[in-house]
């Protein structure tokens, strides 16, 4: 079987990563969404579920079965050791599924394989799994105003999301390739992608 091209694709909340990713898939990419993964590890049946009612108990899981969020967040803010214990959980599964979604995808011919992971350079462990690094990058206002937009959320809210993530500098000194999202119109930013398909020779 034939090994496709891997990369990693990530960006700060609001930098239009999910949008670059749209229009990678639409030039034939394979999209694994790491996120989207991680999400529907905790949903009501997902595969960690079991395992962090054992490790947080009963008060982890909401009345839907699902991971309560609200718990997390406030156990994690009064324990941050629990975090590590969080993610010691639901990280080798998300290795697991995105290795198993990437193989599916080769086996069917994809040429390109999209990660999409919005905490790649924080994780430390992506780089050495894809061929190349794309960050899609903006200004930190734009972010804000773009994420208090989407998200319906208060400017403290995104912030403290964005120092929770990788700086700016960090995510570009991990690039091999920036996509500077900052006042482009969508024909732009598809443009930018067509450069990084021809680079990518696709």
């Amino acid at each position: 079987m034939h090994r496709a091209k891997r990369l990693g694709l990530t960006g700060g909340i609001g930098s239009g990563k999910s949008t670059v990713a749209r229009m990678l898939a639409e030039r034939g990419a394979a999209i694994v969404d790491a996120d989207a993964i991680s999400r529907s590890l905790t949903t009501a049946g997902g595969l960690a579920m079991p395992q962090i009612e054992v490790e947080f108990g009963n008060n982890a899981v909401g009345a839907d079965g699902a991971l309560d969020r609200s718990f997390m967040r406030n156990l994690i803010f009064q324990e941050p050791q629990a975090r590590l214990r969080l993610e010691a959980i639901v990280h080798p599964l998300i290795s697991s599924l995105t290795e198993r979604q990437a193989l599916q995808a080769e086996a069917c011919g994809a040429q390109l394989l999209v990660f999409d992971v919005p905490l790649l350079v924080e994780s430390g462990r992506w780089r050495q799994q894809v061929d190349a690094v794309v960050v899609v990058d903006c200004e930190e206002e734009t972010q804000i105003l773009r994420t208090m937009a989407r998200s319906n959320l208060e400017r403290p809210a995104v912030t403290h999301i964005m120092a929770a993530q990788a700086s700016r500098q960090q995510r570009r000194a991990a690039a091999d390739c920036v996509i500077y999202n900052d006042g482009l119109d969508l024909a732009a930013l598809r443009q930018e992608v067509l450069s990084i398909s021809a680079w990518l020779q696709l």
